[in-house]
Parts: C-alpha cells; sequence; structure tokens
C-alpha cells in the first residue's frame, strides 16, 4: 500500500516574537531594587550590630537616670549621646527596668538590682 505524500494543512502555531520594549523604566527600576536589596543584605548585620549597641546604652543609661538618680524617664533622654533620637523607652516600674527599642529592629532592657546597679538584661 502506498502512502499518499502531499501537503497537509495544520493549523499555524503562534509566534514567538518577543514584544520590543516600551520603556527602559522597568529595567532601571529592577536593577534598583536589585541594588537596594544587596546593600540591605551587605549592610544589615553592621547596621543590627549599631541598633543593638544603641538600645543597649540607651536602656542601661535611662535605668540609671530613673531608678538610681530618681529622675522622670522623659528627662532621661537628655543624658544620651547625639544620634539617638530612633531611640525610645518605656519602664517597668514594679519590675524597676527600662526597655529602649531601636526604630523597631531590636530591644534591649536594664533591670536595678540592688548592689549592682542597673544591669542588663542577657542577650538570647
Amino acid at each position: 500500500m502506498a502512502m499518499a505524500t502531499g501537503n497537509h494543512s495544520s493549523p499555524t502555531a503562534p509566534s514567538l516574537t518577543i514584544a520590543p520594549r516600551r520603556n527602559g523604566r522597568l529595567r532601571w527600576a529592577l536593577a534598583g531594587l536589585a541594588l537596594i536589596l544587596v546593600l540591605f543584605a551587605v549592610f544589615l548585620s553592621p547596621l543590627r550590630s549599631y541598633a543593638t549597641t544603641g538600645a543597649s546604652y540607651g536602656a542601661r543609661v535611662a535605668c540609671s537616670c530613673r531608678f538610681v538618680g530618681g529622675r522622670d524617664l522623659a528627662d532621661c533622654t537628655r543624658d544620651f549621646e547625639p544620634g539617638m533620637e530612633l531611640v525610645s523607652l518605656s519602664e517597668d516600674v514594679q519590675e524597676r527596668s527600662v526597655t529602649a527599642r531601636f526604630a523597631l529592629v531590636v530591644s534591649e532592657t536594664a533591670t536595678y538590682r540592688e548592689g549592682w546597679g542597673c544591669v542588663l538584661e542577657p542577650w538570647k
């Protein structure tokens, strides 16, 4: 039996052409986002270390100011070094402790202990 040869019509496949780039803005935006993410990853550890140091210092100084010096907690921020404006304070009068938070990144607590003064809580 002989096979018939010839052109059989088949549906045309959609062409896979790449659409021309409409604008280079998207490419620049993605490159900028990638750069920001890389910089964030590189500087995250040092920034977290500075935040921990600032919060620890703030908690220790404010605890001493409040429970050793007997001053108001709001007045204790005057003892902070320049650049510590992002450190916020809260106190627990019953526990005799002060917690310092650095811009929602890290928080540290110092507690007054008789004979020892204000001591930072152990790091986890």
